[in-house]
């Protein structure tokens, strides 16, 4: 099997587990695994959204390679694919058992983390590409100064290491940064999980859809691949997405919509919380719901329609009017 995914070194990492687990599900399944260096990698200058978001950036064109034949699978971290929009063709046939969800604090060396919780981080700078976390740091931390700041993770901390400047889409520069801010599971996989300084609760910054999934994708017509990769899904995980991605759709969120959303089983029951928070931080919208955990597109649909009944569709238009 032929799983493409990008050059990365967290996208090598995650494409290498699911090669690992089809090889302990099937014996004698062979996976080659091919990299692709998209828009989004080969630009790390311009916002997301000159590419047409995260799945203009990260995703399309490793599609287009399925859809012509040329894989037969492909490895996306979820949070980058589009939830906003379907996908002819296509189907997500498995996700792995989702790994930790939460968002860290990464400092670079000179910076002690007691200056940066006591002072709550004022005069320093934190860097993310994130319009997300770049709202929830606003509000937790208002007199920080939020900086653009692209990149794969080992990347982006050999930049904070190094006190380099990062350039801006108008082709300004902005830094050196004194930390940033990324996904708590993928630093584990790079060999970075010792940069960890702090790790944001979610009820502190709540995750990105669909963080620390990774799925794999095929023809939805290939139904030998369907049935090999069926052996890898994870049940909780995949009802988990659904429900996320449920309430993207419903908001009809956008890649600089400041979006957030996390499911998770909690016994018997799954949980949903929802939020939706301006891109200065100053205002948050949030909603929760639990059900029996059968229908997860149904808890989805409820979470963000009490959402949009609070107001929600103001803050994400906004944001769609500032860039």
């Amino acid at each position: 099997m032929r799983i493409g995914t990008r050059s990365t070194a967290m996208a090598l990492a995650q494409t290498e587990e699911v090669a690992a687990q089809l090889r302990a599900a099937h014996a004698g399944v062979s996976a080659e695994i091919v990299r692709y260096s998209p828009r989004g990698d080969r630009d790390q200058v311009s916002r997301l959204d000159r590419h047409g978001g995260k799945g203009g950036a990260f995703v399309a064109e490793i599609r287009e390679a399925i859809s012509a034949g040329d894989l037969q699978a492909a490895m996306h971290s979820l949070k980058d694919m589009p939830g906003n929009e379907e996908t002819p063709g296509l189907v997500v046939a498995a996700m792995l058992k989702r790994e930790p969800v939460e968002d860290a604090l990464v400092l670079r060396k000179d910076v002690a983390l007691e200056r940066f919780l006591e002072t709550k981080a004022a005069g320093l700078k934190i860097g993310t590409n994130s319009v997300r976390r770049a709202a929830f740091l606003r509000r937790r931390f208002p007199e920080a100064e939020i900086i653009h700041y692209r990149g794969a993770a080992d990347t982006r901390i050999k930049k904070l290491d190094e006190r380099a400047l990062q350039m801006l889409p108008d082709g300004s520069r902005v830094g050196p940064a004194d930390a940033i801010v990324v996904a708590n599971c993928g630093l584990a996989r790079v060999g970075l999980a010792h940069r960890i300084a702090h790790v944001f609760p979610a009820a502190e910054m709540l995750p990105a859809v669909g963080q620390g999934v990774v799925a794999v994708e095929c023809a939805e017509k290939d139904w030998g691949t369907r049935s090999l990769l069926a052996a890898i899904d994870h049940a909780e995980t995949r009802a988990c997405a659904e429900a996320e991605r449920e309430l993207l759709w419903v908001l009809n969120g956008h890649c600089n919509s400041p979006i957030a959303g996390y499911a998770a089983f909690e016994g018997r029951k799954l949980s949903l919380s929802g939020a939706v928070i301006s891109e200065d931080g100053s205002e948050l919208i949030e909603a929760c719901s639990e059900s029996d955990g059968s229908r997860p597109r149904e808890l989805g649909r409820k979470v963000a329609l009490e959402l949009l009944d609070k107001g929600a569709a103001k803050l994400i238009e906004a944001s769609r009017l500032e860039h």
